[in-house]
């Protein structure tokens, strides 16, 4: 998943998308990513999980419910383990809690197709493959080095 925070015009179609496709219903509450808003600076920008190859939410679940997924390796959280403690919640911030089930959710990637990614209409969340990514990084870090030397 990548995040270009300028592009984010604060639509939340994003949010509505991921709670719609997870929850059946256009819920902020229910979405497994957040738009966080800056009112006085004008600005909105997409917060999701990383997806952390060290987690802190796993590692602060006293009952293993978030691991990572056998075949996908996606960092899910089990229902039928999660107690709803609440301190995987403590750990991340990326992490919700289900009001209705009372446990613990957080962004699953919608199994590889990202529906936040896939409905996001200003391209501020899109989602590819991890060599797409590095290279999108390596562009980044090279465009950076030309500019710097240009000035």
């Amino acid at each position: 998943m990548m995040v270009d925070p300028s592009r984010c015009t604060g639509c939340r179609t994003c949010e509505m998308a991921c709670s719609l496709y997870h929850e059946g219903k256009c819920s902020p509450v229910l979405s497994r990513m957040r738009i966080i808003k800056y009112e006085a600076l004008g600005k909105s920008y997409p917060s999701v999980c990383a997806q952390c190859s060290k987690p802190k939410c796993s590692s602060a679940c006293p009952s293993g419910a978030i691991k990572p997924g056998e075949t996908t390796g996606i960092l899910t959280v089990d229902d039928s383990l999660c107690t709803g403690c609440r301190t995987c919640l403590v750990a991340c911030s990326q992490i919700g809690f289900h009001p209705q089930k009372k446990v613990a959710f957080k962004c699953d990637l919608c199994g590889g197709e990202p529906q936040c990614a896939r409905f996001c209409t200003s391209g501020a969340i899109t989602f590819s493959g991890v060599d797409e990514f590095l290279m999108a990084r390596r562009r980044a870090v090279a465009n950076k080095a030309v500019q710097a030397v240009q000035v």
